[in-house]
């Protein structure tokens, strides 16, 4: 290898693109898993969504004599089932805020204080508000940290007045974090106040009880299947749905979306893996090439420890352990390459890319078997030439 220099750096070139491809690819694999996985949590992989809709025409719904949509007696049904850690109504829809100068428009939920334990949202600063505060449809609001600065300019929100379609709302916290939502939006966006205001104030319409969507938490990822199915028997007996009959709501499963996510990216992984291999298998043909031509030009060598006491295994472990250290030497600078990679789109994208232990250890692995598997026919062929053709080829 030190003897021919250029010829075993052109070798590794291959072994070098393959490698840092298969890495990187395996990164970005993993990158993707684990983005899905966060995004997923943050929503809840055991919640379940209730909304109103289904396979059910107006005409059926009027005949079955059933309820127009869900309402607040329908989420305290869900939210007394043994199966359900708790079951919370909302309201939702967009209208214009205003603070001194600033307005703008965002959507506001109406809810309750359950939905926040459900939802798993957390007050940074100030408090959330109470069931008393919803009894009394009390002006109160709750906001992310992107409207607080908005329209508050860093400045403290607590105690100053949001106005929501012209009507005042006090701020009595801001959540903590971001990230996205099931309705779309960003929890640090978020406008929050009591489903009572948000139907007195905002939210009108001919029937009062009406809520937009529920949201229920199943106790246990395990047993989130049995609580789907006690959700349909209580929703379908409230709205007095004939066995035959389709829904008139639709449920979502977050944990249904997580599986299918996680199938996804996984899918990706594999197809990024099995790209960066197919460089890996084009370094390794090129390895197999230059090694029978180092065999031809090195027939007299071979010829001669033969004839010192060499045995044909022992040329046969010398050109395989070559084609091995080419591929590790290869390996480690694609590893440093894919590292490089990997910094860079990290910084320059913003999303975190992490070449991982186990992705280093499948290179090493992958590179290794590559050695071996398109060394060995140009170490066997060695290692079966006869020492008296050996000393006689010039």
């Amino acid at each position: 290898m030190a003897a021919n220099r250029l010829r075993t750096a052109l070798t590794m070139l291959g072994i070098v693109i393959g490698i840092a491809s298969v890495v990187l690819m395996l990164a970005l694999g993993d990158t993707m898993q684990r983005f899905v996985k966060k995004e997923m949590e943050a929503l809840g992989t055991n919640m379940v969504y209730v909304f109103p809709g289904g396979d059910r025409t107006e005409a059926q719904r009027m005949r079955s004599g059933a309820a127009p949509s869900l309402t607040l007696l329908d989420a305290q049904a869900l939210d007394r089932l043994p199966s359900l850690a708790g079951a919370a109504p909302a309201l939702q829809g967009s209208f214009k805020l205003a603070a001194g100068n600033e307005t703008s428009g965002s959507l506001v939920h109406g809810v309750t204080p359950a939905m926040f334990k459900i939802r798993n949202w957390k007050v940074e600063q100030g408090s959330m508000f109470t069931d008393d505060d919803v009894r009394a449809a009390a002006r109160m609001v709750v906001i992310g940290q992107k409207v607080a600065d908005q329209f508050f300019y860093r400045q403290d929100p607590l105690g100053r007045y949001l106005r929501i379609e012209n009507v005042a709302f006090q701020v009595i916290g801001v959540l903590q974090g971001e990230g996205r939502q099931i309705d779309g939006g960003d929890l640090s966006e978020m406008v929050l106040v009591p489903i009572t205001a948000a139907r007195a104030y905002m939210v009108r319409g001919p029937f009062p009880d009406n809520v937009h969507y529920i949201a229920a938490q199943g106790k246990s990822e395990g047993v989130l299947a049995d609580a789907v199915e006690d959700m349909k028997e209580t929703l379908r007996d409230r709205h007095r749905i004939k066995l035959d009959d389709p829904d008139d709501f639709r449920l979502q499963n977050m944990a249904s979306f997580a599986a299918t996510g996680a199938k996804i990216t996984t899918g990706i992984a594999a197809l990024l893996g099995v790209i960066g291999g197919i460089s890996l298998v084009v370094g390794g043909i090129g390895i197999m090439n230059i090694m029978l031509v180092s065999v031809t030009e090195r027939t007299r060598e071979i010829g001669i420890r033969m004839a010192i006491g060499a045995k044909p295994r022992d040329i046969l472990l010398q050109f395989l352990v070559e084609a091995v250290v080419i591929c590790l030497a290869g390996a480690a600078v694609g590893i440093a390459i894919a590292a490089t990679g990997a910094a860079v789109i990290t910084k320059l994208a913003e999303f975190d890319v992490k070449v991982g232990l186990s992705a280093v250890i499948v290179a090493c692995a992958f590179a290794t078997a590559v050695g071996v598997f398109f060394g060995f026919y140009p170490a066997r062929r060695a290692s079966r030439l006869l020492p008296v053709d050996c000393l006689r080829h010039e």
